[in-house]
């Protein structure tokens, strides 16, 4: 097998790990290049994939297995729809951190928005846990968390998506 061949299988099993990943409600790619590049390489990478299995078909269970497989995802994409799918390309940015921990740096509870183009944003409230700063694990904000010693309130800015603030 070429050797050009197997960079592309590697990146793209890579490239649907993390789209896999990133389907999960728990997960988050939080750079918006990766992010981009997961999600049109799925779709690229697809239909690359499935033209080149079915240019060199032979009746093999690899070969088989290799069209199934891309139809499949083809398939769940169309079901999405394309606009919906590309739309979610968007990676979630942290407005503000409300709350740290005060025994893990990598822990904290954020103001995320996520820019969905025209229809404006989508916003939430979550505790972070930060892989590295590519990746995330999200989950819901504990009850009560003014009331807990291990979280203290910061209240800091971050203001990833560099808005404005609004003048009265």
């Amino acid at each position: 097998m070429k050797t050009h061949k197997k960079i592309f299988q590697f990146l793209y099993l890579f490239i649907v790990i993390l789209f896999i990943l990133d389907l999960f409600p728990f997960f988050d790619i939080k750079n918006q290049i990766l992010k981009s590049i997961c999600y049109f390489g799925i779709l690229i990478g697809t239909l690359i994939a499935l033209i080149n299995s079915i240019l060199t078909f032979q009746k093999n269970w690899i070969k088989i297995s290799g069209i199934l497989f891309s139809l499949i995802f083809l398939v769940t994409i169309l079901s999405i729809g394309i606009l919906k799918f590309t739309n979610s390309t968007s990676s979630w940015k942290t407005q503000m951190i409300e709350y740290e921990h005060a025994h893990s740096n990598f822990l904290k509870i954020e103001f995320q928005m996520q820019d969905i183009g025209a229809f404006g944003y989508n916003k939430r409230t979550v505790k972070v846990f930060y892989l590295t700063d590519l990746f995330m694990i999200i989950s819901e904000v504990p009850e009560n968390i003014e009331t807990k010693i291990e979280w203290r309130k910061v209240n800091k800015s971050v203001n990833e998506h560099k808005l404005k603030p609004l003048e009265l």
